[in-house]
């Protein structure tokens, strides 16, 4: 289904359910994410849509030839940066941090309509990955998948050592069409993998699952650009748009707390996500449970825990910031020893399988959202399948 983004903003944002749910008039009284840059690496952005006009900071990518063309030729970017930060003008999408500001990257895409040239300016995953972690963007979202490599690898472990939130989309391979293998960048240590749930709070029989995920948000049933004319949204679904919404709300809490660092901002996501099961247990197909910023924006006196201790130390294989101020003095944190140790890397129904998992006493398969004076039960996918304990291994 297709409507006009200048129909009204009641066409497009009123497919926005989670704007409502998730109380953002009440959270954008303390944060709307100014102040916050989000490097958006995806197919490029349309800076010029409604929605993201002067939200998007063309001139902020790096000059190289390789990285300067951020034009959008699959639109799927576009949506994504509306998501996260646009401003919902003329009716456009709204997006969750309306201050924040987009630094946008291309990289190849299934789709993508461009010349030979065009496919020349674009870089690798990795090499945006580098650039932007060179910036002073604050969180790269990445709502793409497929890229295996070890340039890769060792890009995201140099953004982790800069200090920035990567998070990633852990793919749509789910029950619903896939075996459920987890996606890469999401497969990574130092990214936070994103899944998604639907109006219902139910995780989506599309999402994949396995001990990748790390969170949950809303990614099904609201538009994105329906094709690169940018004239229309249609219904649009996915891990993608997920990952965006999750970016966001990272947005929003770094905004409202400018001296924390990205420790402390994911911890402060993990331990107010809503779950039902214990916090160091989680979820194969809910992580840690749905994303919920407002639970830190209303709490002055919220405790996000140590600046240089990782929270997902132990899924990571240690604490990098700390392990690189040992090495040099050059990362921008401050840093201490990790305070978890480090173990072996395995995998369950991810994109390579080694090692072995231990069953998690916890097989619950509802998580109770409270998202204000109502509450929602979460119902993830495949009852009674054990919930995994190892969980970032590949």
């Amino acid at each position: 289904m297709g409507f006009a983004p200048n129909a009204g903003a009641a066409d497009a944002q009123s497919k926005q359910w989670y704007l409502d749910e998730m109380q953002v008039h009440q959270m954008w009284k303390v944060s709307t994410g100014k102040g916050v840059k989000v490097a958006v690496i995806d197919s490029g952005v349309n800076p010029n849509t409604p929605s993201l006009k002067g939200q998007v900071l063309v001139d902020e990518v790096p000059k190289a030839v390789s990285y300067h063309s951020t034009v959008d030729y699959v639109g799927h970017g576009t949506t994504m940066a509306e998501l996260i930060a646009g401003t919902g003008s003329d009716g456009g999408l709204q997006g969750l941090a309306p201050g924040a500001k987009i630094v946008p990257y291309r990289v190849s895409f299934t789709g993508m309509k461009a010349s030979a040239a065009e496919k020349k300016k674009t870089p690798k995953p990795w090499q945006a990955i580098r650039a932007a972690a060179d910036t002073d963007a604050k969180i790269i979202s990445m709502s793409f998948g497929g890229f295996v490599s070890p340039p890769e690898e060792e890009a995201i472990k140099y953004a982790a050592s800069k200090g920035k939130l990567m998070v990633a989309a852990v793919g749509n391979a789910g029950t619903g069409k896939g075996t459920g293998n987890i996606d890469y960048p999401a497969g990574y240590p130092y990214v936070v993998g994103i899944a998604a749930v639907n109006s219902s709070f139910a995780v989506t029989k599309f999402s994949s699952y396995g001990n990748y995920v790390d969170l949950v948000a809303p990614g099904d049933g609201f538009p994105g650009w329906c094709d690169t004319t940018f004239r229309s949204y249609c219904d649009k679904a996915g891990t993608s748009p997920a990952t965006a919404i999750a970016a966001a709300s990272a947005a929003l809490i770094w905004s409202a707390h400018p001296n924390w660092t990205v420790n402390q901002v994911t911890r402060s996501l993990i331990d107010t996500a809503s779950r039902t099961w214990a916090e160091n247990d989680p979820s194969k197909y809910a992580g840690y449970g749905f994303v919920r910023p407002r639970e830190v924006l209303e709490n002055a006196k919220y405790d996000a825990g140590a600046a240089n201790v990782d929270p997902l130390a132990k899924e990571n294989g240690g604490n990098l910031l700390a392990k690189s101020a040992s090495s040099s003095s050059a990362t921008s944190n401050p840093s201490a020893s990790a305070t978890s140790e480090a173990r072996q890397k395995t995998s369950t129904g991810g994109t390579s399988a080694a090692g072995s998992s231990a069953e998690s006493s916890n097989n619950s398969n509802t998580l109770w959202i409270a998202l204000g004076g109502a509450a929602a039960v979460l119902v993830i996918g495949g009852a009674g399948v054990a919930v995994m304990r190892a969980r970032r291994a590949r």
